[in-house]
This record gives structure tokens, sequence and C-alpha cells, in this order.
């Protein structure tokens, strides 16, 4: 072993102990010279490797950082295989029911949908809202009606343009949020009755708003890590007349997966050759921990099928309600479908953003976001491999803010979510992620939170909850 791999080795051998936790510095290229008798440029190859393996991250003028690490205990869950078939929906009830316990402000948010407030920038949001108010245009109310506020659309397509993507901005429509978005684009393409596509486990308020435009779905089976099976979907779109594909290719909600790059190109081949247009929740995308961001399938999207789907709810702005469509081919018709069911979405507010967008500073705010983020995730994941008996299996995310577990078959998630919440911690069952209610030994975990000791000692409680019921 040459010198700057027995470093590498030692400085491995820390961060696996524990001694070197993620987020704290390494020590400088001249300490650690000093520290092992070498020159600048072993030490330099040592980090190298590091960084290569994943285990540390430099940061411009800061020096070198350990990066998250992964959990290794825990084996991760395998392929799903949801019931074959189409399914009709019935599953608001159901899900309202395990939301609505969740609300209440006492309760540890390990069950919730949403970051922690504290990560973003409210106080300059503020101030640009605040002025945005003050010097609003009367005439704005007409001319930013859809497809929205043309400084806020150019501003959106500089950010598409920046991923390698050439998105007008006359193809962006600006909608209230996500959830919107997703509705605008399944209205525009099907009617009661039609099948879509979603993946196993799915985001649950993609399957209401199914259920509530009488469509019916199909499960197509996918991997936590790999995503969504291109062969199961290729099966499923030769044996039933698929209207669109609902996806999350980028930070699964739940499972954390994110599609690679080169299986993004071969899943937007399948759907040019079938005509099947794609509905992408991208809300996490921009969530990544790699250094690189994932390819944006708008930037492979020869033909304008795909409706690309994100906000800033999840990445800069909580509550604005602020989302937009990448929709291509489907611009018109989603446009017409917003002005004919909400009309426009707040003027003020999107004047703010493309003002915060415009002046600069989102980067920085995202690189701080995903560094907590990730920090955030390796401490949530080494309190799960401490406290979780054995047999669970963990879902290891390359972005987002969520951890998918898999327990012991013989434990029911939904009993676990009771008797969490008798004790003021919530969770998110399985069962809500699937149109056949499946995933019924199966929880999701929120890491948007800081871990303190609150956070902690909810998942201590949770691994002796699921402990109890093998």
């Amino acid at each position: 072993m040459s010198l700057y791999q027995d470093i590498a080795a030692r400085t491995e051998k820390l961060i696996g102990e524990g001694v070197l936790r993620p987020g704290e510095r390494l020590p400088s290229v001249r300490q650690a010279c000093r520290t092992h008798a070498v020159s600048p440029i072993t030490v330099t190859q040592a980090y190298y490797l590091l960084e290569s393996r994943g285990l540390i991250e430099a940061r411009p003028k800061s020096g070198y950082f350990v990066r998250a690490r992964l959990g290794q205990k825990l084996p991760e869950p395998a392929m799903t295989h949801p019931a074959g078939g189409a399914t009709e929906l019935q599953v608001s009830d159901f899900i309202f029911q395990i939301l609505d316990s969740v609300r209440d402000p006492g309760i540890v948010p390990l069950g919730s949908s949403f970051p922690a407030a504290a990560l973003f920038p409210f106080d300059k949001l503020g101030r640009f809202l605040a002025g945005a108010a003050r010097r609003l245009d009367p005439q704005s109310t007409l001319s930013d009606l859809p497809p929205g506020n043309e400084e806020l659309r150019r501003q959106i397509a500089l950010r598409y343009l920046a991923q390698g993507a050439s998105v007008s901005p006359q193809e962006i429509v600006v909608t209230a949020g996500a959830m919107e978005g997703l509705n605008l684009c399944l209205q525009a393409v099907t009617r009661p009755g039609d099948l879509i596509a979603v993946e196993s486990p799915t985001f649950y308020a993609g399957l209401q708003a199914s259920e509530r435009l009488g469509l019916r779905v199909i499960e197509i089976p996918s991997h936590p890590r790999e995503g969504v099976s291109l062969a199961a979907l290729e099966a499923a779109l030769r044996q039933h007349p698929v209207k669109a594909c609902l996806f999350m290719l980028n930070f699964a909600n739940p499972t954390g997966s994110r599609l690679s790059d080169p299986r993004k190109k071969e899943l937007l081949q399948l759907l040019r050759r079938h005509q099947v247009p794609l509905i992408e929740d991208d809300v996490y995308g921009e969530l990544y921990f790699d250094r690189q961001a994932p390819l944006c399938s708008k930037a492979a999207d020869s033909d304008g099928l795909v409706m690309h789907v994100s906000s800033f709810s999840k990445c800069l702005a909580p509550g604005y309600r602020l989302g937009w469509v990448a929709a291509g081919r489907y611009a018109e018709a989603i446009r017409r479908q917003k002005l004919a069911t909400s009309l426009a979405t707040s003027v003020p507010v999107q004047i703010a953003i493309a003002d915060y967008l415009r002046q600069g500073g989102f980067d920085k705010h995202l690189r701080q976001l995903r560094r907590r983020l990730a920090e955030q995730e390796a401490t949530l994941v080494a309190a799960v491999e401490r406290h979780f008996p054995d047999g669970t299996r963990l879902a290891r995310p390359q972005g987002g803010y969520f951890l998918w577990l898999e327990l012991p078959p013989q434990v029911d998630a939904l009993r676990v979510h009771r008797e969490a919440l008798a004790r003021g911690i919530s969770v998110a069952p399985g069962p809500i992620f699937s149109a056949k209610r499946e995933f019924a030994h199966h929880l999701r975990l929120n890491f948007g939170h800081p871990a303190g000791d609150a956070q902690l000692a909810a998942v201590a409680t949770l691994g002796r909850l699921v402990a109890a019921a093998l």
C-alpha cells in the first residue's frame, strides 16, 4: 500500500468509527503534511481518493469535509412486486385519516411531508414579497394571467438552460404549487376511466389526484435505489392502454430512488416509441447530495412528450405555493385548464420569486440546504441502524429528505403508526403509498428536520415499538 493509500485508509477508518463525523472539516493539506510527515502531493492524492469514494467533499475556499455517509449496516429493500392489473382508486378517506393525525406541532414530525421551516430564507423572501406588493402594477393582474409572469418564466427557463435543457418561456405555465401542476397535466391528457402508470410505491397525492379525476392506475415495480423498472413498464405499455405515466425520477417520495441518467434516456425513448406522455413530478430534483445534478428530463425530450412539474415549495419557499409546468406540446392545453380552474396564481408571489432569482443567491442557498439535508440524513440513518431490530431494511437516498424502511414482515406499520402517535411521534405508514394498500410493513421517515434530542429519542422509541412487534 502506498503512502497516500495508507493515509486514505486510516482516514476512512476514522470516518467509519464516527471519530470524524459528517460535516466536520478534515485537517488542511498543510496540517496533514505535518501530522503524517509526507509531501503535499501525497496528502492531496489521499484526499482525492477519499473524494472519489464519496467519503469527503471539497468546498471552495473552505477545505475538505466529511460527506454524509449513507447507511452500511442495514441491507436495502428489493424490487417491489405490486399485484398486477388496473386499480379503481378509493384511497382519499384512508389517506386523510392518516394525515390528519400529524398536524399537531407538538408531534415529532418524522411522518411529515415537509422540511423544517428554519432551512429556508423566509426573512429575505419576505422583503422581496413586500417590495413586490408595494410596486405592484395594477396591469399585472391581467398581464400575469396564465401562463404567468414573464420575468418569472424567463428566470425558470434560464435555470433549465443551466441544466442543459432548452425550454422556451412560452411552454412554461406557472401554477399554485406542484400539486396543481400535476392535476392540470392529468386533465390535459386523460379523461375519466383512463389508465395511467405510477410507480410502486408512489406519492399518495398523485393517487388522490387520480382518484378525483376518475382515473384508474397500474402500479409499476420499482427499486428503492434505481427507480422504476423499465422492463415492467414496457410490458405494461404493450398490454394496457396507458394514457400517461406519472413518475418521480429524482429522489422519489417515499423511497428516495433516483433513475440514473442513462436509464432516463431509455425511459424517454420507450415512451416516445409508444407516444405516451410523461408527467414528471420533480419537486426534489434540486436536493441532490452528489456534486453533479441529475440529468434534467427536458434536456432529453426531443418531441415535447415530457410535462416537467416542479415548484419552489421544497427548495426555497414552503407556503408560497408557487410551481410550474414545462409542458412541451401540451402547453396550450394546460394553460387553458389553468384559466378554467383557478384562473391565476398570486401575482405578488410571482413577482417576488422572480426578483429573488434575478438578484442571485438561490444557488448559494441550495448548496447550504443540500449540505444540511445530507448531514441530517446521515444522523437519522445512524440512529435507525442503532435502534431498529435485525430484519429491518433501509433504502439509501442520494437526495431529497425521506428514508424508506422495510420492517420485518410480521410488523404492522399501521399499528406502529398508532402506537407512535400515542407517544407524540408521527410516521408515514407504507399502505398510504399504494393504490392497493400494499407495503403493510414499511415506513417513511422524514430527515428534513434537524436531528435534535427529540428526533433521536423518537427514533429510539420507534425501534422499541418495532422490536416489540416481533
